[in-house]
C-alpha cells in the first residue's frame, strides 16, 4: 500500500484489488459532528461521488472507474489512472500543447455542465495526463446542478486556481478551455462567462471591504492604547 494523500476529507490510499492497481478512498470522520450525523453525510457524500463518477464516464468524460463502493464505511474503489498531474508538467509545455490540452479539458467540463454535473474543484492537481487523455478525478465536492450560478462558480474556482498556481499562463490556458467549452455549451458559455465576471466582482467587492475595515481598525488602534494609558 501507498499513501496518496491526506485531506481534510478523506485518505487516499494505492493498493491492489483483485490483482488490480486501486485508489481506496475513505472519508474521514469529523470529531465536531454528532457521530450519526457524521456516518450519514459521510455514506451520502461517497455514494453520491461514484454517481458523479459513474455519470461522467457514460458521458464519455475521462474519470476513473469505480469497482468497488461500501457506503457503511464511507469507502468509494476506483481503478488507479497511471499519468501525470497536469500541475506538475504545465510549466514545461510547449504552447502549442498547452493550448490542445486545455482546449480538451473545455470540452469535458462542458460536457459535464451540460449533463448537469457541478466537478466542484477543478485543478490541475485533479486532472492526470495519460494515453493521451486528460483525466478528471476528484468529484468529492461535486454535485448535480444546472444552475447557471453553480456551473459559473465552477469555473470561477476554476481560473483563480490557474491565476494562482500557474500565472504565467493563465491567458492562453483559459482561453483555450473556453474554446473547447463553447464547442459543447454553444452561445450559452456567453452566460457563464459573464456571471464568472459578476462572482469576481463581488469576491473583489468583499477583499476591498474588509481592506477598508482592517484600515480602520488599524488607524484607531493607537487612539484606543491612548486612551488605556491615561485611563479614559
Amino acid at each position: 500500500m501507498e499513501i496518496l494523500g491526506i485531506g481534510a476529507e478523506a485518505i487516499l490510499v494505492k493498493t491492489k484489488f483483485y490483482d488490480f492497481e486501486v485508489v481506496r478512498k475513505t472519508r474521514v470522520r469529523k470529531a465536531y459532528r454528532d457521530a450519526t450525523l457524521d456516518s450519514r453525510i459521510r455514506s451520502k457524500r461517497t455514494i453520491l461521488e461514484a454517481k458523479l463518477l459513474a455519470y461522467s464516464k457514460c458521458i464519455g468524460v475521462p474519470v476513473p472507474t469505480v469497482l468497488y463502493v461500501d457506503a457503511h464505511n464511507a469507502t468509494i474503489i476506483i481503478d488507479y489512472i497511471k499519468g501525470k498531474k497536469l500541475r506538475d508538467m504545465l510549466d514545461k509545455l510547449p504552447e502549442s500543447d498547452l493550448r490542445k490540452i486545455f482546449h480538451v479539458i473545455g470540452r469535458e467540463v462542458g460536457l459535464l455542465h451540460r449533463a448537469g454535473i457541478v466537478h466542484g474543484d477543478l485543478t490541475t492537481s485533479n486532472m492526470i495526463v495519460s494515453g493521451g487523455k486528460v483525466f478528471l478525478i476528484d468529484f468529492g465536492l461535486g454535485y448535480f446542478s444546472k444552475e447557471l450560478e453553480d456551473r459559473a462558480v465552477d469555473i470561477h474556482l476554476f481560473l483563480r486556481a490557474l491565476e494562482s498556481t500557474h500565472p504565467n499562463h493563465v491567458k492562453v490556458a483559459f482561453d483555450s478551455f473556453v474554446g473547447g467549452y463553447r464547442e459543447i455549451m454553444g452561445e450559452y458559455v456567453d452566460s457563464v462567462l459573464n456571471r464568472v465576471k459578476e462572482i469576481r466582482l463581488r469576491g473583489r467587492y468583499v477583499g476591498e471591504r474588509r481592506k477598508r475595515k482592517y484600515k480602520e481598525q488599524s488607524f484607531y488602534k493607537p487612539q484606543q492604547n491612548c486612551e488605556e494609558k491615561v485611563g479614559m
